[in-house]
């Protein structure tokens, strides 16, 4: 899995940083996942290797503008340009009538099948490779951090050792891959699971909305290879960054540490800090946790 930070910048945008969206490539093939679509995410789209017609699943994690500003443009341009792959929404309560209500006023419509799921806490999605999970957030409205899993993948079939034991070739090896039973015609019963080696973990990532410290969050990043996490300001501005729903470089780096996360990417940046400020807010959340990097538009991290 890769992930593209199309947009880093909380409430405004500004001349280094658009206001938030994450792409989330699912392989080679290019299909992809937004998280977040701020407003002119369809123009970073256009200075990037992206592209709309793989986009399959747009994620919101509330409703505030900075996070679904981009949404009309982004359906519409996808229309406008002949795409008709089915695209699907994930929501809090009221993304629907946001959008509906969005493209009905400006006389809009999309040509392609559109889905609009308003959630809850829970899981989310599951297509048997990848599960979404949503976590609510301690933010000012309803907002929820989602947490991506692979599946485990299924260890190697030893296909030499069944050769060894007389066990013929055919449609029935599929079967033992999943590690289920097969029954031969000498009437021997084959179990699958036998014949497996060890399976390997699948990836999980944790993306956080905005959000203030709360206790869902160590659950919501348990153990996951990479955390995105808000950190709208910086320590010495606690009191004003949690008033509003938001959390700072070394709480960001708090929720990393005690949940057991592998990496940090650090995003959603207050326009208030500029280039010249970067290395400073890098420096604090990596006093409590080394293995932090900050995002930066356009910056791709592997998963």
């Amino acid at each position: 899995m890769q992930l593209t930070f199309l947009g880093t910048g909380a409430g405004a945008p500004s001349l280094q940083r658009n206001v938030t969206a994450i792409a989330l490539t699912r392989s080679r093939r290019g299909e992809t996942w937004l998280f977040d679509c701020g407003e002119a995410t369809q123009h970073q789209y256009m200075r990037c290797r992206l592209k709309p017609g793989k986009l399959e699943k747009i994620f919101i994690t509330h409703l505030h503008g900075d996070h679904i500003f981009g949404l009309p443009g982004l359906l519409t341009s996808r229309s406008m340009a002949g795409i008709l792959e089915p695209l699907t929404i994930y929501g809090p309560k009221g993304i629907k009538t946001f959008v509906e209500t969005a493209l009905s006023l400006s006389g809009s419509f999309t040509t392609f099948p559109l889905e609009i799921i308003e959630i809850e806490a829970g899981p989310v999605y599951d297509d048997g490779t990848l599960k979404v999970t949503a976590w609510p957030m301690n933010h000012v409205v309803e907002c929820y951090g989602y947490r991506i899993e692979e599946h485990d993948k299924p260890g190697f079939l030893d296909a030499p050792r069944l050769k060894a034991e007389g066990v013929p070739r055919g449609p029935w090896y599929q079967q033992l891959k999943r590690g289920e039973c097969v029954t031969l015609e000498d009437g021997r019963v084959i179990n699958g699971a036998d014949y497996l080696g060890p399976a390997t973990k699948g990836k999980a990532i944790a993306i956080f909305g905005d959000t203030a410290p709360g206790d869902a969050a160590f659950a919501l990043a348990a153990n996951v290879d990479l955390m995105v996490h808000e950190t709208t300001l910086e320590a010495a501005m606690a009191e004003k960054a949690n008033g509003r729903g938001h959390s700072t470089t070394l709480q960001a780096a708090r929720v990393a540490l005690q949940a057991g996360a592998k990496r940090l990417v650090a995003t959603h940046f207050s326009s208030r800090y500029g280039g010249q400020d970067m290395a400073r807010l890098l420096a604090e959340c990596q006093s409590v946790f080394p293995d932090t990097e900050l995002a930066r538009d356009f910056a791709v991290f592997e998963v």
